[in-house]
């Protein structure tokens, strides 16, 4: 039996557009689990940090009691769009989720 503390992890870095930046360690076998033969590794998790923000936008204007701001309604449209034109598919159809 593997113990977790012998599992390898990997470091990704994400900077933003004025220069900040972050680091994510994750373990490598995490995302070979998500990732298609062609696709690397990075790419999965650029894919994931965008579904899960999608996700989050998706809940703030459809989830929450009362209206959404318009703001947050063009904000969601915006991240969907985005996951589609990245992922190929809608947010409905990868997560078989609707309004």
């Amino acid at each position: 039996m593997v113990d977790a503390d012998e599992v390898e992890t990997a470091t990704y870095s994400i900077e933003g557009p004025d220069g900040d930046s972050d680091e994510l360690e994750l373990p490598p076998g995490l995302i070979d689990l998500l990732r298609e033969e062609d696709e690397s590794r990075e790419t999965v998790v650029g894919d994931m940090a965008l579904v899960s923000f999608v996700q989050q936008a998706h809940a703030a204007v459809h989830h929450t009691q009362g209206e959404p701001d318009e703001e947050v309604v063009a904000i969601e449209e915006k991240a969907r769009d985005l996951f589609e034109e990245r992922l190929g598919i809608t947010f409905e159809q990868a997560t078989g989720h609707s309004h």
